[in-house]
């Protein structure tokens, strides 16, 4: 990385998988932003500008699918590389993920974080 630390934020209900993400993320000296709803991540995406999301799909107040089609409607945030953490698995659900935005989405049951780690790195370059 150029000196200049990347900030992530993850949208993520699940207090422990968010956690695991983040330490793993700072661990690599990435900044890391959590919020635990949609709404909550909406918020902190216009507050914060990050330089990549780690999105849940399934959570209180407003879902990821929503928040991506937030993200596609405004021009601020759109080019914002966006991963999928999720346990939907059903392969509607990847491609309407992927058909808002999504790079990559990968199914919490199946992925190890060290995975989700690389693919951040990866992304953000």
């Amino acid at each position: 990385m150029s000196g200049v630390v990347k900030k992530i934020l993850i949208v993520e209900d699940d207090t422990f998988i968010s956690s695991l993400v983040k330490a793993r993320l700072e661990k690599e000296g990435f900044e890391v932003v959590q919020a635990f709803d949609g709404e909550e991540g909406l918020r902190l995406l216009k507050a914060e500008k990050p330089d990549l999301i780690i999105l849940d799909l399934i959570m209180p107040k407003s879902s990821g699918f929503e928040l991506m089609e937030q993200l596609n409607i405004n021009v601020e945030f759109n080019q914002i590389p966006l991963m999928i953490l999720s346990n939907l698995a059903q392969e509607s659900d990847i491609q309407k993920a992927k058909n808002l935005g999504a790079r990559e989405f990968f199914i919490k049951i199946r992925t190890s974080i060290d995975d989700v780690v690389a693919r951040a790195k990866e992304l953000m370059g």
